[in-house]
């Protein structure tokens, strides 16, 4: 309870990262199973290859086969030793969400991390998801909110479970629009964005919150890589013609939050980590600073019945540990 109510302050004096922290200051993975969202490019590949490198299973998902071969084949040619492997999953699909969770919940014994990387930014026209949800809110939000319930039995397995789950410096300009969470009335693209990456800053606290009220053992942790050179920047129209493209910082350096918040053994559930440069754009990492509007308890918890509604999925209630091994995904008819 202290660490969350530290988190809730937007701020905490004790206990931040070191500043210079890297790669070489993570302890062996050896033995350890992460999940990584999105690891064919960007956060998720450098994530995915300090993993690899420090000795753990990891599992990259995403949509396409052929760049999740490349990105295995990038990521053994710097560690040969490397056990990694490519499972394919469409994040805007909630049946593609089921149907991965279905797979590994048959083949993996636990999961020890799993890393809610993977988005688009702000595409200029609204489209919708395979369930009918506005791209970005089904992609950077719904999808990993599902994908996380459905896990959960496996992260529960694990003695040290971790989620890590990818906000931005754009959450700080978000709100979540209840009356038209879809964008269905007034399509804006960075209001869109700043929605769906607000929702992952308060589902991963929110999701700190109700594993220590039901007792299921998770460390859940957002992060934020500042601003990083990555197909979601490099492909973005405001970056490509403005002088915003001068800060971008290598992916590699991006990173560094996310792989402190999955492997630092002091890293806080309910923490959010993040460049401490300025405007967190860039620079040395430590604890990122949390939006007013992320703190609101009663929006985090209407944010959470909707998405259980809006998704099909329904994580469990009660703490007994012995239901890790009992189903925790109602799939009401559509």
């Amino acid at each position: 309870m202290l660490l969350s109510a530290c988190a809730a302050s937007g701020s905490v004096a004790q206990d931040a990262p070191r500043p210079d922290w890297s790669t070489s200051d993570m302890p062996s993975q050896v033995g350890r199973v992460f999940l990584v969202t999105g690891g064919t490019s960007g956060i998720g590949y450098e994530s995915a290859k300090a993993l690899a490198a420090a000795g753990a299973q990891v599992i990259i998902v995403a949509r396409h086969p052929e760049r999740g071969e490349a990105a295995i084949a990038g990521i053994r040619r710097e560690t040969p030793s490397a056990s990694i492997r490519f499972e394919s999953l469409d994040l805007a699909d909630l049946a593609s969400v089921h149907a991965l969770a279905t797979r590994l919940n048959a083949t993996l014994p636990r999961l020890d991390g799993l890393i809610n990387n993977a988005g688009i930014m702000e595409p200029p026209q609204r489209d919708t998801s395979a369930d009918g949800y506005e791209m970005q809110f089904a992609v950077n939000y719904l999808g990993h909110f599902a994908l996380t319930a459905e896990l959960l039995p496996l992260l529960r397995k694990s003695d040290a479970p971790r989620v890590v789950t990818l906000s931005s410096i754009a959450a700080r300009r978000g709100a979540l629009h209840f009356d038209d969470l879809q964008f269905e009335q007034d399509y804006d693209p960075a209001s869109a964005y700043q929605q769906s990456k607000l929702a992952c800053l308060m589902f991963a606290r929110e999701l700190q919150r109700r594993s220590d009220a039901q007792g299921w053992g998770l460390r859940s942790i957002a992060s934020h890589p500042g601003v990083a050179r990555t197909n979601l920047q490099v492909n973005n129209g405001f970056v490509r013609r403005s002088v915003m493209r001068l800060v971008l910082q290598p992916a590699a350096r991006g990173a560094l939050p996310t792989l402190y918040a999955a492997t630092a053994p002091d890293a806080r559930g309910g923490g959010y980590y993040g460049p401490t440069g300025m405007m967190e754009l860039r620079g040395p990492l430590g604890f990122a600073r949390v939006p007013e509007t992320a703190t609101d308890a009663q929006a985090a918890s209407r944010l959470w019945t909707l998405s259980e509604a809006l998704s099909a999925t329904r994580f469990p209630s009660g703490s007994d540990r012995m239901s890790a091994s009992l189903p925790v995904v109602d799939r009401p008819s559509r």
